[in-house]
């Protein structure tokens, strides 16, 4: 993994939606941490801290640091609630890591190559099924992203997801229950035109 992001937080000793929304005003997140053998735990996070990591899109496959009271748990981002208009963090949750324990996260595909693959240089064009992968690893082993290359794909052809190369350590979780879910990737067909001609 590259870099890494901590956040500071403070404890929540109260809930409730109007709790949650006085907090919103005053710049704050509300989030739980939960799992990893511990009990679940309330914070708040500050607003505008968490905005500024979030425009980095590794945060979302990195092992965090949470820092509360004097604590410091290791976490992973599981799931962030978005106000549906507006450019607020509605709620945050994190899943506290055990480095013994393998962790399922979805991390971003990497396309590679495309400009030059075999089937581009003749004219078509790629399309991608998917753009992030769920992958099974130690929190050690957990990548920042998967590179799809596709020098070598040509019209016609198909890149599953057998067709990765995942780093040592890490499994794709799709193929972990067997080749039927040996997904498409990405593909590279040619243009379909329409005769415009009268």
């Amino acid at each position: 993994m590259v870099g890494s992001f901590e956040f500071e937080a403070e404890k929540r000793t109260t809930t409730g939606k109007g709790e949650a929304r006085r907090s919103r005003r005053l710049g704050k997140i509300p989030a739980i941490l939960y799992g990893g053998g511990g009990e679940p735990v309330q914070l708040y996070l500050t607003h505008h801290r968490v905005s500024k990591a979030l425009q980095n899109d590794a945060v979302y496959s990195h092992v965090l640091t949470l820092r509360y009271e004097g604590k410091e748990e290791k976490a992973i981002l599981k799931a962030l609630q978005r106000h549906p208009s507006r450019p607020i963090v509605m709620h945050m949750d994190f899943q506290r890591v055990n480095e013994k324990d393998k962790l399922h996260v979805h991390i971003p595909l990497r396309f590679i190559n495309q400009e030059t693959s075999v089937g581009v240089k003749k004219g078509g064009v790629v399309s991608h099924a998917l753009v992030e992968v769920e992958v099974v690893c130690l929190p050690q082993d957990l990548p920042e992203f998967i590179e799809v290359d596709m020098a070598r794909v040509d019209i016609g052809e198909l890149v599953h997801l057998s067709d990765l190369k995942a780093p040592t350590g890490v499994e794709l979780a799709e193929l972990t229950h067997g080749a039927a879910n040996d997904r498409t990737v990405a593909s590279i067909h040619t243009v379909r035109t329409t005769d415009t001609e009268e």
